[in-house]
């Protein structure tokens, strides 16, 4: 018995619906970037107010329940670690020590969201780039492409299974319209939470006010990668305090997205043979049961003799 074209189209359409599902998994930062936006909240951190109190710091493992520490030797910091979400990078000038606060700065162009294999990391509605724990793979591909070096590993001595950890912009307390934590405690004003279209006109304005007498002084965040939602009024070259001047997104994240749909594609190719395989199994199975058939099979034997 042939198969019908009508009966092909229909086995075809079911095995291409399976593989669109297939589809919409790898497809999360895709997903994720149409609520990307340059707009939303942000903070600003100006490091001529911070007078390395590391209130930001206590207050940010206080609220995330994170193993507390005394208050930290500015010649010897702690660096960023799945404990460590906040910190202050010291720079010493002379006989005195200046700060800046460090931790994610929720790029509007996450190089973390991009090559995030399981959505644990994407955009929130309000700009920030926001983390599900639950989700973390613990591939490490966040730690390997972040231009900033935030995302951190910790991996479990026993099962080996690593996971990351990092600031998460203290997503319920903005979402209930408070401040993050660290903001909050924050006793100078030098960090400060608000609509981000206001503090990038505040950071211009104070940051052309000190180039009149210092013409390093950069606004940093207003433009890097596609806007920072985290950004800072410097009194020096960003390279001083640690950033780097021009932060890019590595080609590996665009390399890794283009492998991701070829190997979407791939899998299609095999639903769609096993898809064929059944159909043509299916029809020589539904002929052989056909009335008559074993008649016919009999009379050619029978014939034959």
């Amino acid at each position: 018995m042939e198969l019908s074209r009508r009966k092909f189209l229909k086995a075809s359409a079911c095995a291409a619906g399976a593989a669109g599902l297939l589809l919409l998994k790898p497809a999360t930062s895709v997903l994720a970037s149409d609520s990307q936006t340059r707009e939303g909240m942000a903070m600003l951190v100006d490091v001529t107010k911070c007078v390395s109190c590391w209130w930001c710091y206590a207050a940010c493992k206080n609220y995330n329940r994170l193993p507390e520490t005394i208050k930290p030797d500015p010649a010897d910091p702690p660096p960023l670690s799945p404990k460590v979400w906040t910190t202050l990078k010291p720079i010493k000038k002379g006989n005195e020590w200046h700060s800046r606060k460090q931790a994610c700065n929720h790029c509007t162009d996450a190089a973390c969201v991009a090559v995030c294999p399981t959505g644990a990391l994407s955009y929130n509605h309000q700009g920030f780039v926001q983390y599900d724990k639950e989700k973390c793979s613990g591939c490490g591909y966040c730690a390997e492409f972040c231009p900033f070096g935030v995302p951190q590993m910790e991996s479990n001595r026993l099962t080996g299974v690593a996971i990351m950890n990092k600031c998460t912009f203290c997503q319920d307390r903005v979402a209930n319209g408070e401040q993050p934590a660290c903001a909050e405690a924050c006793p100078t004003g030098a960090i400060k939470f608000g609509q981000r279209s206001e503090l990038v006109t505040e950071g211009r304005g104070k940051t052309a006010d000190l180039r009149k007498t210092n013409p390093d002084a950069t606004f940093y965040g207003d433009k890097e990668l596609d806007g920072l939602h985290v950004m800072y009024v410097l009194d020096d070259a960003p390279a001083v305090y640690g950033l780097p001047a021009e932060p890019e997104v590595a080609a590996a994240t665009s390399v890794r997205d283009v492998l991701q749909w070829v190997g979407a594609g791939a899998t299609v190719a095999v639903i769609l043979g096993f898809g064929l395989n059944y159909i043509v199994a299916r029809e020589a199975m539904m002929t052989s049961r056909l009335p008559g058939k074993e008649y016919m099979r009999k009379s050619k034997i029978e014939g034959k003799q």
